[in-house]
């Protein structure tokens, strides 16, 4: 993705693009320029383009079309409909130049792993003056890096994939970087993440993911990045049906958006100190697959009673979440693809996300809104707690029907296994494009990661 953001010294000859509004088209006098545009038909609707050629035929200008208002992350369409070659956005505008790039960068994603074309050469664009490119290139590529690893097929994205890829990431940072595989689970007390895994072949074996970022700064607030990493999930016993089965290779976003996000928290150097905490299994089903009605122990001592197999992200959540409170730290966010109930809410483009802290759930809206990353907050509503109460066992991982509302149901049950010290949010994220449209093709979706880092560089803000 590097490669589609250049400076202005690295083009010799930039086609310029004009970005127009609604309103300037209409104020656009007769003339060979408008007659061009509306023998395209362009209008300056918003994603429109009208490309303008020289008398020799070469392509010289590009028009975009902003519609009513400048929305800069709509500019993800924009290199979607462009021929190879230079760009520069001939009036960018002046306090949103990042925020155009970014969106170019974006735009430009291909998962092209099992579909390559060697000859594909993408439109690049002349970053706006004054642009952190590395920055910019930083936020496109944990973006780059979710996306990836939702797009991945299972059978090339499994729980030693995701191990491969964090221990990468910490390599390449100074992080340590642990893991517990199988029935060593068992032993150092995730006795809840090896139930929900044990089913599956033992090449695919279960583990527990955790990279420490200056755990020695113990000066620094600390900073717990928890991720759901189921890499498929079949529903298990209570098995999915072959339509709800079909994109489960994305029940490890939570897990893909947790690494990315990371990653750019190191490379961005924030004065904090890290964990990233990821539990990565396979939803499977076998003889020793665990089974409804099974109550099962915890790392925290909780029993959990296994309802409905097929609700396994917040069991596997529970021990991690566990985990990241014996560490105490400041602020704890905890990414899931974790409900149908979420989507029934608020739809696929729009996650919600959960935390008592209401000056956090500010910072995090105001971060959303401001990055064009959209995100909604659901409330931990006390009156459902009862919903996640079970007869047999401390909790219970299908709620009560009568409480209905299972997003707000399913935080609930994460809420009994959270860290009690500092602040946590949880975010029920669906990382997927359901609809395809220019710049945001069907598929993998980054949702959440850029407001969250937004919101944390401004409260712990890099030296300079």
């Amino acid at each position: 993705m590097h490669d589609v953001l250049i400076t202005a010294a690295q083009s010799a000859a930039a086609i310029p693009v004009q970005l127009m509004l609604e309103e300037e088209f209409k104020a656009l006098p007769e003339g060979v320029l408008r007659a061009t545009c509306e023998a395209q038909r362009f209008k300056a609707q918003s994603g429109h383009v009208a490309s303008i050629s020289g008398p020799d035929g070469k392509l010289e200008r590009i028009i975009w079309g902003l519609g009513g208002k400048l929305e800069p992350m709509s500019l993800r369409a924009l290199p979607t409909k462009l021929p190879a070659g230079d760009y520069v956005i001939e009036n960018p505008p002046a306090d949103a130049g990042e925020m155009v790039a970014l969106a170019w960068a974006l735009g430009s994603y291909v998962f092209d792993r099992y579909k390559k074309r060697e000859d594909r050469v993408r439109p690049r664009l002349v970053a706006p003056e004054g642009v952190n490119l590395d920055h910019v290139r930083h936020v496109a590529g944990a973006c780059e890096l979710a996306r990836e690893m939702v797009d991945t097929p299972a059978a090339d994205m499994g729980p030693l994939q995701i191990e491969t890829i964090a221990r990468e990431i910490a390599e390449a940072h100074g992080a340590r970087i642990g893991v517990v595989t199988g029935a060593d689970l068992l032993e150092e007390n995730y006795p809840a993440v090896h139930a929900v895994g044990r089913a599956a072949a033992p090449h695919r074996a279960p583990r527990v993911i955790e990279l420490a970022w200056r755990e020695d700064r113990a000066e620094l607030p600390l900073i717990a990045l928890v991720g759901k990493g189921v890499v498929f999930d079949s529903g298990g016993l209570d098995i999915k049906p072959a339509s709800g089965m079909r994109n489960m290779k994305k029940d490890m976003g939570g897990a893909a958006h947790a690494l990315a996000l990371g990653r750019l928290i190191m490379q961005a150097d924030l004065p904090v100190r890290l964990v990233v905490l990821v539990a990565a299994v396979e939803n499977a089903i076998s003889g020793d697959a665990f089974r409804p009605g099974d109550v099962l122990s915890t790392r925290l001592g909780k029993t959990i009673e296994i309802g409905n197999t097929d609700a396994e992200g917040r069991v596997i959540l529970s021990d991690v979440l566990a985990r990241a409170g014996e560490l105490e730290p400041t602020l704890t966010f905890d990414f899931a693809t974790l409900t149908g109930a979420a989507r029934v809410a608020l739809g696929p483009e729009l996650p919600p996300f959960y935390t008592d802290d209401e000056g956090l759930a500010v910072e995090i809206a105001a971060a959303a809104k401001a990055h064009a990353d959209p995100m909604w907050r659901m409330p931990l509503w006390p009156g459902y707690q009862d919903a996640v109460k079970s007869d047999i066992a401390d909790v219970r991982n299908d709620s009560a029907d009568w409480a209905q509302a299972g997003s707000v149901t399913a935080a609930l049950f994460l809420k009994h296994f959270a860290p009690k010290a500092g602040s946590w949010t949880h975010f029920d994220v669906f990382a997927w494009n359901s609809r395809g449209r220019p710049g945001w093709p069907v598929g993998g979706e980054a949702q959440a990661i850029r407001a969250v880092f937004a919101m944390l560089a401004k409260r712990f803000p890099a030296a300079r």
